[in-house]
């Protein structure tokens, strides 16, 4: 390690509980929402303003529009309300308020991070690139969340951090999105959902269609009662449950990327979105878009998932098909080779594999490349990021799993044009925990989602036992040199 002059260098980011968003709070079961509305709908208007004041004066500094959120959560709790009643602004913001509580997205880890170029690269300094970092938040319950910063680093490879905003912002839902139709049915396909419903339903959608046509041609079938009941009520729940998995967010775009936060919205990540691997891929027509993949958990499943997005500021979250589509741990190269997409993944949650494809959205056989061999990575291995091309290969980062679950990090080499063949690999740990970095959320872990070259050095951005992140770097073509034949 020492002679191929890896350096941890300055700037450190550390979890901040006092970065809060707003979630719905619903209190118990049915009977409690409506005891709760009907003690609050009895307050008299003095009380009432008493008490928004009280919330106002203690909570408003902490968000950018406290209001917006308990006019939001008001909308939620509105159904549970008598039809008839009449009540003032003031007692709908309170409304708002009691069914509105703060989550601390950071509070027990940020760690985890992957970086790419920044969409922007105007107004730099010769020598000098904009960057963008995703991080793995978790808060209370261990719900993970990804959070974004943004950066330089200049001519001398030296990492000047943005300030991080005090407030976070959770996106607006796409109330309306649009799908491809030979997608979504080749999904319920896959899922053994197809029948004569879904056949039906098809025909009288266009090739692409929006959720509300989706919805509307949906409701006609259920109000002809062609089919039996049961088997109706299945496949609505399996289509709704494609629907709803794959959506659209979008944040404000005068707002600092380090207050966007994507904090889980469907059913499947309804426990956490782990992990994201964003690569800046760029087409064979020369086109940038940015991809990251990651790992929705539901408390019981894991799910691969996929984020789309050009700017930072709108994203698609899309679902991953095929059989190979399994585990943790997918990184898309940056680009198509031999006219395929291609993926590493670790399908059997101990090696690592390779994946190709026709389709971004499919993939259905994978083959395993590197198997565990040596001592600090027996129990299992994976990638540490997408891959980055270099004159010599595709460079890989890795992880290695050893003696009392200690993770290091380490690195291998794919051929140019067949990155199923393995052209070189580092016969030691590039990176393993110091004393500092072995005690948090979860001991003796160094992790990384995706790494970046630039001015010959490539830069690591890691994680430090699930609980905070640093960065390393090494010389390129040192640790190039030190690859060994496999």
């Amino acid at each position: 390690m020492k002679k191929l002059g890896v350096r941890r260098k300055k700037g450190i980011y550390i979890r901040d509980s006092a970065r809060v968003i707003t979630r719905l709070y619903m209190p118990g079961n049915y009977n409690c929402v409506n005891r709760l509305l009907e003690r609050i709908l009895n307050m008299s208007e003095e009380e009432v303003s008493e008490v928004l004041d009280y919330v106002v004066k203690h909570y408003s500094k902490r968000h950018r529009d406290i209001f917006n959120a308990f006019e939001k959560n008001f909308l939620k709790a509105k159904p549970f309300m008598p039809g008839d009643v009449k009540i003032s602004d003031q007692k709908r913001a309170l409304i708002g308020a009691y069914f509105t509580m703060e989550y601390s997205i950071e509070s027990a880890g940020l760690f985890n991070p992957s970086i790419v170029l920044h969409p922007n690269q105007d107004h730099l300094a010769e020598g000098s690139i904009r960057f963008v970092m995703s991080f793995r938040a978790v808060g209370e319950g261990h719900i993970s969340s990804i959070e974004f910063r943004s950066g330089k680093i200049d001519k001398d490879n030296k990492i000047l951090l943005d300030p991080v905003s005090r407030f976070v912002d959770t996106p607006e839902v796409q109330l309306n999105p649009v799908y491809l139709k030979r997608l979504f049915e080749l999904k319920l396909n896959e899922m053994g959902a197809c029948n004569e419903i879904t056949a039906y339903l098809f025909e009288r959608l266009p090739e692409e269609f929006t959720y509300e046509q989706g919805k509307k041609e949906l409701q006609k079938i259920l109000n002809r009662n062609m089919f039996s009941q049961d088997l109706l009520h299945k496949t609505v729940e399996r289509i709704l449950w494609v629907a709803r998995s794959n959506y659209e967010i979008k944040f404000r775009s005068d707002r600092r990327i380090s207050e966007r936060v994507i904090f889980p919205v469907s059913e499947n990540e309804s426990m956490g979105l782990e992990d994201a691997r964003f690569t800046r891929f760029i087409d064979d027509d020369g086109t940038v878009i940015y991809y990251a993949t990651y790992t929705a958990y539901n408390g019981r499943d894991v799910l691969p998932q996929m984020i789309e997005t050009k700017d930072f500021v709108t994203f698609r979250i899309l679902t991953l098909n095929g059989k190979a589509v399994q585990n943790k741990g997918m990184a898309l190269f940056p680009r198509r080779i031999n006219g395929k997409f291609v993926m590493v993944s670790r399908q059997d949650g101990v090696n690592n594999h390779i994946m190709f494809s026709d389709n971004l959205h499919f993939w259905q056989e994978s083959k395993v490349i590197q198997e565990p061999s040596e001592s600090w990575e027996l129990v299992q291995i994976g990638n540490c990021g997408p891959p980055l091309e270099t004159k010599r290969g595709w460079l890989l980062l890795t992880h290695g799993v050893g003696p009392m679950r200690q993770y290091s990090m380490s690195a291998i080499l794919f051929d140019l044009d067949n990155p199923a063949k393995i052209i070189g690999r580092l016969p030691y740990p590039l990176l393993t925990p110091t004393e500092e970095e072995r005690d948090g959320y979860v001991p003796n872990v160094v992790y990384s989602c995706g790494a970046i070259i630039h001015n010959g050095e490539l830069i690591i951005p890691y994680g430090m036992s699930d609980i905070r992140s640093g960065f390393a770097s090494v010389p390129l073509d040192k640790l190039l040199y030190a690859m060994q034949t496999p």
